[in-house]
């Protein structure tokens, strides 16, 4: 029933303005509209709601993630907007801070201001 229709994805803010200064500033997002409980962006075509919240409980697991085509270059280009990215224990993470899956796919993860985990992918088979 739902395989045709869009999706929207969600993630929670306690503050509007940082979460704005986040997601349209330093990751680039095309802002779509602010309400008076959310932030809506345009992600590549998938509709994002940052959502107002009185208290993140922020988890140990992505929450959005991007797939990227040059994860290195995309880590550079974060990194200048002051994204520092995470490290694991346990994950054989290499000095940039990207952890390679068996079948060759690099993950990186970094969070936002309200502490949601974010992540980038460059897919094994996009090696272009």
């Amino acid at each position: 029933m739902l395989s045709g229709a869009r999706l929207v994805a969600f993630a929670a803010t306690t503050d509007l303005a940082r979460s704005h200064a986040f997601y349209g500033e330093v990751l680039g997002l095309r802002h779509v509209e602010t309400t008076p409980i959310a932030n809506v962006y345009d992600a590549g075509g998938t509709t994002l709601r940052v959502t107002l919240v009185d208290r993140v409980a922020p988890g140990q697991y992505t929450v959005l993630g991007w797939t990227i085509s040059d994860i290195a270059a995309a880590m550079d280009d974060l990194a200048t907007r002051g994204v520092a990215f995470e490290r694991y224990e346990g994950l054989d993470q290499d000095a940039a801070g990207v952890w390679t899956a068996p079948g060759g796919t690099r993950i990186a993860w970094f969070r936002d201001p309200d502490g949601n985990v974010l992540s980038l992918t460059h897919d094994a088979w996009d090696r272009g």
